[in-house]
């Protein structure tokens, strides 16, 4: 979590950072897990409810060192099968369009994630892009 906060505070305005910290997702809303390889982690994941049909995916991150084996991908099946079998009918995003975020907007994309409006108290930010995807 500390990697992550770091990570997106490198290069992302503070107003417009919309990471959950770790109490934030330590609630019953947030569905959240832990990609360990050999008993260390080297990920994480989250999806947060918003209604009885939607979700929002929130802080995924794979550590950098841990990066290029498809870890990512295999978290965001992972996400995106789990919100399906929760009966969430939609998952949405919020993520940065620094060139930091360029792989997780590809990957987002590859997975059938498309561009949308802001969502769930989203605003338009120059910052952010806002995707979803029909489960």
């Amino acid at each position: 979590m500390a990697r992550h906060t770091a990570d997106m505070h490198a290069d992302t305005p503070p107003e417009s950072i919309h990471m959950m910290d770790a109490s934030q997702l330590a609630v019953p809303e947030v569905s959240f897990f832990v990609m360990r390889h050999i008993g260390v982690p080297v990920g994480m994941g989250a999806f947060k409810r918003i209604n009885a049909d939607h979700a929002e995916i929130k802080s995924m991150h794979i550590l950098t060192e841990a990066r290029g084996r498809g870890l990512s991908k295999r978290m965001l099946t992972h996400l995106m099968d789990e919100a399906r079998a929760m009966g969430f009918r939609r998952l949405s995003l919020e993520t940065g369009v620094q060139p930091t975020f360029i792989a997780a907007r590809a990957l987002y994309a590859k997975a059938g994630f498309t561009e949308c409006p802001p969502f769930e108290g989203y605003t338009l930010d120059p910052n952010s892009v806002f995707m979803t995807l029909a489960l």
